[in-house]
């Protein structure tokens, strides 16, 4: 990929789009988790440990190239993408958990994210790893800066306007919608010789992960007795990943492109799918809704 996104595209599109979650942010954000423990400790579970696990499971079961393992595993330890609130809102999920997840969630992704990444390298072994490839000490420093310095900038700037906070949310987003769609081209062009190859590869684990992410995020806070509007929210939050922090990991962080295909694919296939699986969730418990009796309807 050409040095200068590499160098300087990736690490500020990334730094745009975490400015623009922390434009929405409060501190209250963060201390809402002791108001709704048990929906956002459910959430971070399937987030932090189901969805890894689903991910070797699957990459495992494919046999996936070493390299593109070590990817899809990168892209499962990224936190949530700013996106998710938006689809958690088109499809009447609880966007305020959405909000609360996504900065929780960055936050310990700087401390998890290098844990299951390295862990990744050491089972896989990829040839290309030549000793310097991970995510040692200092490109963790790293990960911290390009993720949570951004945030920490946005919720400053809210606190001093935030009248102009919430003008910026809507122009931030379309930016970072469009930022993502320029880092995904950026690494499939820099790939193009290979792309037939990795979509193989790769492109059925990717749709997979989506569906399995996106079901995992639903099904698991409806056993455990959330309300429809949380696991809807939950489902968004844990199915739609931040690509652009995989990418921007693998190019920028550790110098492998090939590390990032799988997360540039996911940034394709995960909106369509995610928009598929919300009406499709939507519409069952809607249907459930009109089928109750109505004394059951009152005793809620």
């Amino acid at each position: 990929m050409d040095s200068a996104l590499t160098s300087v595209g990736l690490p500020v599109a990334l730094a745009i789009i975490m400015f623009g979650l922390g434009l929405s942010l409060t501190v209250g954000d963060f201390a809402r988790v002791a108001k709704a423990p048990k929906a956002v400790s459910i959430a971070l579970v399937c987030q932090l440990i189901l969805l890894p696990a689903a991910a070797f499971g699957l990459v495992t079961l494919f046999d996936l190239d070493p390299l593109l393992a070590v990817g899809m595993m990168l892209l499962a330890a990224s936190p949530g993408g700013t996106t998710a609130n938006l689809f958690s809102h088109l499809f009447r999920g609880d966007v305020a958990l959405n909000v609360t997840l996504t900065a929780v969630n960055s936050v310990i992704a700087v401390v998890t994210l290098p844990l299951i990444t390295n862990f990744a390298l050491g089972y896989f072994e990829p040839e290309d790893a030549d000793g310097t490839l991970g995510l040692q000490f200092t490109k963790v420093l790293q990960v911290f800066a390009v993720v949570l310095i951004p945030v920490a900038i946005g919720m400053w700037v809210r606190l001093r306007s935030s009248a102009f906070a919430e003008r910026m949310d809507k122009p931030v987003r379309i930016g970072s919608a469009a930022v993502l769609a320029l880092v995904i081209a950026g690494t499939v062009i820099s790939e193009r010789a290979n792309i037939a190859d990795y979509l193989l590869d790769i492109g059925i684990v990717a749709a997979l992960f989506c569906v399995l992410s996106l079901s995992i995020g639903y099904v698991v806070p409806k056993v455990f007795g959330l309300e429809d509007r949380q696991a809807i929210a939950s489902s968004m939050e844990i199915g739609i990943h931040n690509s652009t922090l995989a990418i921007t990991i693998a190019v920028s962080l550790m110098d492998n492109v090939q590390l990032a295909v799988p997360a540039a694919v996911y940034g394709v296939v995960m909106f369509p799918l995610a928009a598929g699986f919300g009406a499709l969730i939507t519409s069952k418990s809607r249907k459930f809704t009109e089928a109750r009796p109505p004394t059951a309807s009152a005793v809620d």
